[in-house]
């Protein structure tokens, strides 16, 4: 049979996708008269998606933001990314719909080794470059406030090996926006006896508009089951650290200045504890219902995880009463039936 190759037909004018999120702008016609073509630019709420080289506007008065840029043969304001366009002001930028985690001095993290040097960690924490841990930002074991010398750097594994999990803060960022942390905080160091969930996607900033963790008041707390207490703590970056509570080492007599002193050679061990079976599946659960915040566009903070799994709670209760739990039903239906119950009480 013979092969009719076709000429090829010219392409439909390309329609924006449709979208009713919170965060998309809405440019009226009222901004349409101050410039902003129809035609090269949303209009709506529903038509606010860009993709990348895609022309915004072409009006010397709008001011290029994040997300754009301006090509050297024209003064046509284009995206570089795929995400809703924005408006502040006379500020155009685009929001990725999915982009890395762009670290802020002052966040909480967490990260994996991804690396070890002579005198520095490399930490992967979701961003688009790894972030260093110097070994001059840690608290040593028994509080030795001194130097680091060359000792400490032939030991440096003995602290923080490859794969090893920790939490921290980012303390600055250099010029090309890698994050300096530190753990010099008794809160802070090796992570032990959980469970690790990476929220792909879904850090602070503006993807925390479309579900995910943001950044609160609190970032790390303790959650009440029935199984005992268990530790949650909420990485800006976007991941998630539940885990059996670790009780306070006991308190020395220390000056309130001098509380680095309290560490203890169990700070950088590497060797989980003995986790109960119900506090196992408290984790479980815990982590689970996270992962079903994300799926359903929800902010996920302290007051929002401790309501939500307390609705999962009583959920389960209710259905082993009438017979036992509905089969099939994945994290993300039991959140939108938790969540349909919460907003229907008010």
């Amino acid at each position: 049979m013979p092969i009719s190759i076709l000429p090829p037909s010219a392409p439909l004018p390309r329609q924006h996708a449709a979208s009713t999120h919170d965060s998309d702008i809405d440019m009226s016609d009222d901004d349409n008269d101050n410039g902003l073509p129809t035609a090269a630019s949303p209009t709506s709420a529903r038509a606010s998606i860009v993709t990348p080289g895609e022309a915004i506007t072409s009006d010397p008065q709008w001011m290029r933001g994040h997300g754009t840029y301006i090509p050297s043969h024209t003064s046509t304001i284009t995206s570089t990314v795929a995400g809703h366009l924005h408006k502040t002001n006379k500020l155009l930028s685009v929001a990725p719909l999915r982009a890395r985690y762009n670290p802020e001095i002052g966040d909480l993290v967490i990260g994996r080794i991804a690396s070890v040097s002579a005198k520095k960690w490399s930490v992967d924490i979701a961003a688009p470059m790894l972030a260093a841990l110097p070994l001059s930002a840690i608290n040593l074991p028994g509080g030795i406030l001194r130097r680091r010398t060359a000792v400490d750097e032939l030991n440096i594994r003995t602290f923080f090996a490859e794969g090893d999990l920790l939490v921290a803060e980012v303390q600055s960022l250099h010029q090309d926006n890698t994050a300096s942390l530190h753990t010099r905080s008794l809160k802070y160091g090796k992570l032990r006896n959980g469970l690790f969930t990476a929220l792909t996607g879904a850090g602070g900033g503006v993807l925390s508009r479309r579900g995910g963790v943001v950044r609160s008041r609190r970032q790390v707390f303790t959650l009440t089951t029935a199984a005992g207490e268990i530790d949650v703590v909420l990485g800006v970056n976007g991941y998630v650290w539940v885990a059996q509570h670790a009780d306070a080492p006991p308190q020395k007599d220390v000056a309130i200045t001098r509380l680095e002193e309290g560490v203890g050679e169990t700070l950088y061990s590497s060797q989980n504890d003995a986790i109960a079976p119900g506090v196992m599946r408290e984790i479980a659960r815990v982590s689970t219902l996270i992962k079903g915040l994300v799926a359903c566009g929800t902010r996920v903070d302290e007051d929002t995880i401790v309501k939500v799994y307390e609705g999962a709670v009583e959920l389960e209760a209710e259905e082993a009463i009438m017979g036992g739990a509905e089969k099939g039903v994945g994290a993300r239906g039991v959140v939108e039936s938790v969540l349909a119950r919460m907003q229907a009480a008010g």
